[in-house]
């Protein structure tokens, strides 16, 4: 039986050693090979593709494009971005007469009524004392345009010209071929203006309005913007820089309704035509900063000129004398209070602001300037300290 047996059992191991190179070779079955009892028949998702210069291209290029396309955006609001800018600095300007008409008993809404109908008093006034004059001088230069021209074809100069050189029919042909065309557009063009000015002006005192009156709505959401912890340092701030805009605003307003005051005192003495509008034009003009007091000095000089050579002098010397009594006397006392900024730093604010926006642009630079100041003063500089 013994000897039997061992054949077999050798036999056995032989197939076993065949078979074993064969089982090794073959494939193991894995997890990720086996189907998924989770819903994955393709198998576990693999790494995600690496970063390669492609896709950091791709990724830049559209944040280049997106850059572009919000600076496009803001380029072509700028002009809603400034009414809207313009519309806030006149409500918080106006914000403390607000306050002084609630101390007195009223409610904000009652006295928000009563100031913003001084402003549409005080527009109404500026249109009805300017547009008279200048529509009544038009009229009357319209109704002179025959006397003249008759008065040139009298002239024995001309008349020996244009026998030479027949410069009437040139001249007639210039003006209903060339000039007529030219100031009917330019009339339309004007006309457009107006109205694009009376829309403008609509919707800013609109604005005005709203911002006036939710202007503690959107300063306690603004607030809550701020961490916690440091909300109540920046309403203190924030408090600071409102008033002092709105003393400014306060101040300038001031300072130039003494300007239109003494003007319209002086020109009724002296007895220039359209006192009252020119005096109203000089109060304009001295709102803004640094060249308002000399525009509307060499503005309403001029008018004085065309009356008569001494009142033009008169005009001229006037100006010049009560301009250092504004910038040495009058400015420093009203706006010693509201902003306190050097004036090397006004006259820098108010150029750079000039350039960057205009006359809106030195309008708003002195009360920024403040305001960055105040920021530099309470916040830059103890934290510099305590480094």
């Amino acid at each position: 039986m013994s000897t039997e047996a061992e054949p077999a059992v050798a036999e056995k191991e032989a197939r076993e050693d065949e078979e074993a190179p064969q089982a090794e070779n073959a494939p193991q079955e894995t997890t990720e090979s086996r189907e998924d009892p989770g819903g994955q028949p393709y198998g576990i998702p693999g790494k995600p593709l690496a970063r390669g210069p492609f896709l950091f291209g791709l990724v830049g290029g559209l944040g280049v494009l997106t850059a572009i396309a919000i600076g496009q955006m803001v380029v072509n609001s700028l002009s809603t971005i400034i009414l809207v800018v313009v519309a806030m600095f006149l409500a918080v300007g106006l914000n403390p007469a607000v306050e002084v008409l609630q101390r007195k008993g009223l409610a904000r809404r009652g006295a928000i009524s009563i100031v913003f109908a001084g402003v549409i008093v005080a527009f109404a006034l500026f249109g009805l004392a300017v547009v008279p004059p200048v529509s009544k001088e038009l009229t009357e230069f319209v109704a002179a345009v025959p006397g003249y021209l008759n008065e040139l074809q009298n002239h024995p100069t001309l008349k020996q010209l244009d026998a030479e050189y027949r410069i009437i029919p040139q001249i007639t042909t210039f003006v209903t071929g060339t000039l007529g065309p030219s100031l009917a557009s330019g009339l339309m063009g004007a006309g457009l203006v107006v109205l694009d000015s009376v829309f403008t002006t609509v919707t800013l005192l609109v604005l005005m309005l709203y911002f006036l009156g939710s202007l503690h709505t959107i300063k306690d959401y603004l607030l809550k913007l701020v961490p916690a912890s440091r909300r109540t340092r920046t309403r203190a701030i924030s408090e600071q820089i409102l008033t002092g805009i709105g003393g400014y605003v306060a101040g300038n307003v001031l300072i130039s309704i003494i300007a239109g005051v003494l003007t319209w005192i002086f020109l009724s003495i002296a007895d220039v035509r359209y006192a009252l509008a020119l005096a109203l034009v000089v109060a304009l003009t001295d709102l803004i900063p640094l060249v308002g007091a000399t525009i509307g000095a060499v503005l309403v000089t001029g008018v004085a000129f065309l009356q008569s050579v001494p009142a033009g002098l008169a005009c001229a010397i006037f100006f010049v004398v009560y301009q250092q009594v504004e910038n040495y006397l009058i400015y420093p006392r009203v706006m010693k209070r509201s902003v306190d900024v050097t004036p090397a730093v006004t006259v820098i604010a108010a150029l750079f602001g000039g350039a960057l926006l205009g006359i809106v642009g030195a309008l708003l630079a002195i009360p920024v300037a403040a305001a960055i100041a105040l920021i530099v003063r309470e916040v830059v500089i103890p934290r510099q300290s305590q480094a």
